[in-house]
């Protein structure tokens, strides 16, 4: 068990009288244990009792040979899983579930009596999972380095022979080359029109003389995500594209600069977007300014407009501003910012300055 992050959970489970509480999110509990299970749709749970009783129940399918610190309650295909974790629970205590559970799970538990009322309690994990310790800021910045990487080997392969799924492809194998285990999440690679939809599909298409690209691109390097996006030209940019380039960048930039601890969320996506309006392209920045990431690409937290918390050190989140011309042009610049006890470390390194693919 990682003592430290499930000492944070359990005062925040005490501070918001929940005594107990079921995790069933494997994210979350790789987070609180350092053990990773894809369970599909079989049960995995992870019990918090603030007395100190935890239990971890995994179906057999799934072995664990390491010593994790806890103990561990198995069950095959054939028992009812639920029926063993309510013998383990406090029957007359609030429960706490989190949003990820099967109801068909929740609601035999339910039957079973396993707590005297039921609430959800992901808010209390997503919480605390927001501000990441130095081992995860480091494991950050790893996945980050790796993805500059991958991005400066896969721009200098784009030609008009490959098509945006030819360098899904490349991408693949770079990142393989470089160590990283994959796929962060499907990437975004598109071309001219398609750039201009800001989850453009990658396709068959190929790229022309003054398209734009989109490089939105991530991988995971020991369970850790990364994330970034990167705008080139293809042979020539006009002098619009440049402009709306331009646009963007700035956007991204004042964004960045004013983030530090106390900050809103609010504040950071108003940099960004007031300065896209001004320059009168309001309408074509759709989408909010950034996400919180970590072990998983999209975590709790996000930054927009209407998300009035403050930003605290050690949060990772994107700042990734973007104008989209519908069947013209489209361009996003995006970083990771981590905040630091007195301001912000950009996790990108990769240049942003305008680039034409020769």
């Amino acid at each position: 068990m990682k003592e430290n992050r499930v000492n944070k959970v359990l005062e925040e489970m005490k501070k918001n009288d929940i005594p107990q509480m079921i995790i069933s999110d494997p994210a979350a509990i790789f987070y609180l244990t350092g053990k990773w299970i894809n369970p599909g749709e079989r049960l995995l749970a992870l019990y918090l009792n603030i007395n100190g009783n935890y239990k971890l129940f995994v179906n057999e399918l799934f072995p664990i040979t390491e010593d994790l610190g806890i103990e561990v309650t198995w069950f095959d295909d054939t028992q009812d899983a639920v029926e063993i974790i309510s013998k383990h629970v406090e029957k007359d205590e609030v429960m706490g579930i989190d949003k990820n559970w099967p109801s068909r799970f929740l609601l035999r538990l339910m039957e079973l009596g396993g707590g005297s009322k039921f609430v959800n309690s992901s808010f209390l994990i997503d919480q605390v999972r927001m501000c990441k310790d130095e081992e995860e800021r480091e494991l950050m910045r790893e996945a980050s380095r790796l993805n500059d990487k991958a991005v400066e080997k896969l721009i200098k392969v784009i030609s008009s022979e490959l098509s945006e799924k030819d360098l899904v492809q490349e991408l693949n194998r770079i990142y393989d080359e470089l160590g990283a285990e994959g796929f962060s999440f499907d990437p975004i690679i598109a071309f001219g029109a398609n750039a201009a939809d800001p989850h453009g599909v990658p396709g068959n298409v190929t790229t022309k003389p003054g398209d734009s690209i989109v490089l939105d691109i991530g991988c995971v390097k020991d369970y850790y995500c990364s994330d970034m996006t990167r705008t080139v030209f293809y042979k020539e940019v006009s002098e619009k594209s440049k402009e709306i380039y331009n646009i963007v960048l700035e956007a991204n930039k004042k964004a960045i600069e004013i983030i530090k601890p106390g900050v809103r969320f609010c504040d950071i996506d108003a940099a960004a977007r007031d300065h896209i309006e001004k320059a009168g392209y309001g309408k074509y920045f759709t989408h909010r300014t950034g996400h919180s990431i970590g072990a998983e690409v999209h975590e709790f937290g996000d930054v927009s407009s209407v998300n009035t918390d403050q930003v605290k050190p050690g949060m990772i989140f994107s700042v990734e501003p973007g104008i989209y011309i519908p069947g013209e042009v489209g361009v996003r610049i995006e970083d990771l910012v981590l905040v630091t006890e007195d301001g912000h470390e950009i996790l990108n390194d990769y240049d942003k300055e305008l680039i034409v693919v020769e």
